[in-house]
C-alpha cells in the first residue's frame, strides 16, 4: 500500500502515523519493535545528517530489514531535505517518499522547487512532503509571525500538488522550553481550506491531550526525532556507567527496549 493511501485511511479513523527518525541499527530496531508489539504501521524517517552517517545503501538496508524481519508495515522517508540531487538519490534507493524542504525561500520559490520534486517524484509513485512558514530549528525560537498562513496553505497545495504539507503553528525542533501551545485555531481554518495531509514537525514533548485534539483537528502524520536520540542516548549513558561490561551486545539491548517503550507510549497516544 502506498503511504498516500494509508493516509487516507488514517484521516478516516480520526489517527496518524507516527514518523520516527533512526540513526543506527540500534534505534531503527526499537522503533520496529514497538510496531511490531502493537500491530501498527510507522513511517522510519532519516535526514541527510543520518544518511551521511550510515550511508545511503547501509540505511536503507537497515530500515528494510529489520522490518521485514519483524513483519512491520513501514515506509522509508526523507526528512528535511533541502537538496534536489539527494531527493533523487533517495527515490533511486527505493524511499517511499520524501520531504522537499524551502520553507526558508519565499512563497513563490518554495512553490518552484516543490513543484518540481512533485514531478521528480511521479514516476516513483512516491509521496512528496513539502513545508510552508516556519517550524524552528534545533537552537531556534518560535515566532508566531512565521505560522502558516491558511490562504498560502491553500494556494501552495493548489500550485504544487504536494501530497503532505508540514504547518508551522507552535511546535519546535528539539526540546521545549514550558509546555508548548499549538495554535489549534489555525490548524482548524488550514484543514477547512485544504484536503491534503497534515503533518506536524516537532512531536517531541507535546502532551497526549494537545497531540489527539491536532488529530481530530486535521494532523494526519507525527514526527518524533529528540526523544529518541535523548531516550537512546541517555539510557546508554546511564547503563555504561554503572557497568564494567564491555560487550555491546549486552549493554544496547536495554538502551534499545527503552526506545521500544517510548515508541509504543507514542503509538499508543496517536494510532490506536
Amino acid at each position: 500500500m502506498k503511504l498516500q493511501e494509508q493516509f487516507q485511511i488514517f484521516r478516516q479513523k480520526k489517527k496518524a502515523l507516527l514518523a520516527a527518525n533512526y540513526y543506527n541499527l540500534e534505534t531503527c530496531k526499537g522503533i520496529i519493535l514497538a510496531a511490531n508489539e502493537l500491530k501498527q504501521p510507522v513511517i522510519l524517517q532519516l535526514t541527510k545528517s543520518s544518511i551521511d552517517y550510515i550511508g545511503l545503501n547501509t540505511a536503507v538496508c537497515i530500515g528494510k530489514t529489520i522490518s521485514e524481519e519483524f513483519g512491520v508495515n513501514v515506509w522509508l522517508h526523507l526528512d528535511h531535505c533541502d537538496e534536489i540531487g539527494l531527493v533523487k538519490k533517495c527515490l533511486d534507493a527505493g524511499f517511499d517518499s520524501v520531504m522537499i524542504d524551502a520553507s526558508d525561500k519565499p512563497f513563490d520559490e518554495n512553490i518552484k522547487i516543490t513543484k518540481e520534486v512533485v514531478e521528480l517524484a511521479k514516476k516513483y509513485g512516491a509521496n512528496v512532503e513539502a513545508e510552508l512558514g516556519s517550524v524552528p530549528k534545533l537552537g531556534k525560537e518560535l515566532e508566531s509571525d512565521k505560522f502558516t498562513k491558511p490562504e498560502e496553505a491553500k494556494a501552495f497545495v493548489d500550485e504544487t500538488g504536494v501530497d503532505a504539507l508540514a504547518i508551522a503553528i507552535g511546535s519546535k525542533h528539539g526540546f521545549y522550553k514550558g509546555e508548548p501551545k499549538l495554535d489549534l485555531d489555525r490548524l482548524k481554518d488550514i484543514r477547512q481550506l485544504t484536503d491534503v495531509n497534515l503533518v506536524l514537525h516537532g512531536g517531541s514533548g507535546i502532551p497526549a491531550s494537545t497531540l489527539k485534539h491536532a488529530i481530530e483537528l486535521g494532523i494526519v502524520k507525527v514526527n518524533i526525532a529528540t526523544e529518541i536520540k535523548d531516550t537512546f542516548t541517555k539510557s546508554l549513558k546511564n547503563i555504561l556507567t554503572e557497568t564494567e561490561e564491555i560487550d555491546l551486545r549486552k549493554t544496547f539491548p536495554e538502551a534499545i527496549a527503552l526506545v521500544k517503550k517510548l515508541v509504543i507510549e507514542k503509538l499508543k497516544i496517536i494510532s490506536i
